[in-house]
């Protein structure tokens, strides 16, 4: 009797552990399915019907039949875009030898010509530059044995006082390892080919000094940065080889938008701050007292903050993107219906892309707000009930948490549905660190923060950067540099 009772305990128990074991095994599945989405899906985030918008050409071409390519070409044939006029042009003339008439004899006269262009590239140059201070001293003194002063022009400032590299060869080495992701190893390949030794320990010596000339810009920047109304925040991992944390962190900090825009009086700024910590005191030490918006995602840090949190639609997308995925193909659900809402605030947005702040207020309070009234109640109907598909609970718990935030852009004309402007300010960095991988230590995340800010401020405003870089380190270099004339909209090259 005991073992039928130990028995059936036993049964009892395992039962009671059923629904468990099948919740851990439909997570370990959904787990599953994403992977293989992440490993052998696209990764476009964008929802059905929404377009794809960036296909590669390849993609494309393979999609069309060769008949049609031909129909297409000549319907549709492309345009070159003209070569830039003030790239410096050689003039080869081809004319003919014999400019006598092949009918009559008679001498031909010029009624025109053709001119087709070809675009010739010629690589880098590297020279040196001699610096020659010619030394004087003084005859009578030398005939009366007075110790003559030896009178020498002083060098000029120079970004690297006693080493060989220019401002130009640094602003070389800083856009092909910051801007283009070119690591120093790579870099010191490349100047073999023309003889030069430039051993990588060398430049990176000279990097972290080009950066620690930047204080003062970047000090500048950010003071200007904090002025604004509305700002963008994000984060991303950092792998820094010597440190004590398993992950460090590199910040971002903007305001404006990614290029100049005549009727946006908000400059253009992006910041970086690298932290060995992802914690809220990093976000609160930068910002200080910023009261004003701040576009975030949906990280808890940003809390501790006084600014006014503008929440991102495009995360809360996201999320109901993988919700999707774990439906199946060809299969419609609950998550469709968020998915076409909000695709729904996009093209609102779409269509209002370039208007003044005062439109975008008027048209989001009568067209997105219905929209985001049916979102609530979708919420407010389904949240509380749903079972089975984990991602899917995750997306409406975020979108419900995250409410507040998210619906608050449309009280503001000058705010954005997203914060897609951090999120394409930290890519830059993100490409960069696929190519170098790591910092070896804190020591060089510190100038990569100060060198990226650099670069991806000149090029919100449309500025060269290693013209840029190269007029900066020119002017920083000196005793009192000029900081008003090197700021970004200021500058005149």
């Amino acid at each position: 009797m005991n073992d039928v009772f130990t028995l059936q305990q036993r049964i009892a128990d395992l039962e009671k552990q059923l629904p468990q074991a099948n919740e851990r095994n439909q997570y370990l599945l959904e787990q599953f399915r994403l992977a293989q989405q992440k490993q052998f899906g696209k990764s476009a985030e964008g929802f059905v019907g929404q377009g794809e918008l960036f296909n590669e050409a390849e993609d494309i071409t393979e999609t069309i039949e060769p008949e049609q390519q031909a129909i297409s070409y000549t319907r549709n044939k492309p345009k070159r875009k003209p070569l830039p006029k003030d790239l410096p042009r050689e003039h080869v003339i081809h004319d003919i030898d014999d400019k006598s008439c092949a009918c009559c004899g008679g001498e031909l006269h010029k009624i025109g010509e053709d001119t087709t262009e070809k675009l010739e590239f010629i690589p880098a140059q590297v020279k040196v530059i001699e610096h020659i201070r010619p030394k004087y001293a003084c005859r009578e003194c030398e005939k009366s044995g007075t110790e003559s002063k030896i009178k020498q022009q002083p060098m000029p400032a120079m970004p690297i006082n006693k080493g060989i590299a220019t401002a130009s060869l640094l602003s070389q080495i800083i856009t092909s390892k910051y801007q283009y992701g070119l690591p120093l190893h790579r870099q010191e390949s490349m100047f073999k080919q023309y003889g030069i030794e430039l051993s990588q320990q060398t430049m990176s010596d000279w990097v972290i000094k080009s950066a620690t000339l930047f204080t003062p810009l970047i000090k500048r920047l950010k003071a200007e940065l904090l002025k604004q109304p509305l700002l963008n925040a994000d984060e991303t991992t950092v792998n820094v080889v010597k440190s004590d944390k398993i992950n460090s962190y590199m910040w971002v900090y903007c305001s404006g938008a990614d290029s100049p825009k005549p009727d946006n009086p908000i400059p253009n700024i992006v910041l970086y701050d690298y932290h060995n910590s992802r914690a809220a005191s990093c976000v609160m030490n930068y910002l200080d007292d910023y009261q004003g918006y701040l576009h975030v995602d949906g990280y808890q840090a940003y809390e501790k903050t006084q600014a006014t949190l503008v929440g991102c639609w495009a995360h809360a997308r996201r999320k109901f993107i993988e919700a999707k995925k774990l439906q199946g193909k060809n299969k419609t659900g609950k998550a469709d219906v968020v998915l076409s809402l909000i695709q729904k605030l996009y093209g609102i947005e779409s269509r209002l892309k370039g208007k003044p702040a005062d439109e975008l207020y008027h048209t989001r309070q009568t067209q997105s707000k219905p929209i985001l009234s049916k979102l609530k109640e979708w919420l407010e109907k389904h949240q509380p009930n749903l079972v089975g598909n984990s991602k899917l609970i995750d997306a409406a718990n975020y979108m419900a948490n995250q409410w507040p935030k998210l619906t608050i852009y449309i009280n503001d004309g000058r705010l954005s549905i997203d914060n897609n402007r951090a999120e394409r300010a930290i890519k830059p960095f993100v490409i960069g660190r696929k190519n170098w991988l790591f910092s070896q230590t804190a020591v060089w995340a510190g100038p990569s923060a100060a060198l990226y800010s650099i670069i991806e401020t000149a090029k919100a405003n449309d500025l060269v950067p290693y013209d840029y870089i190269t007029a900066c380190l020119n002017e920083l270099c000196q005793p009192t540099p000029d900081i008003d004339s090197l700021l970004p909209w200021n500058f005149k090259g």
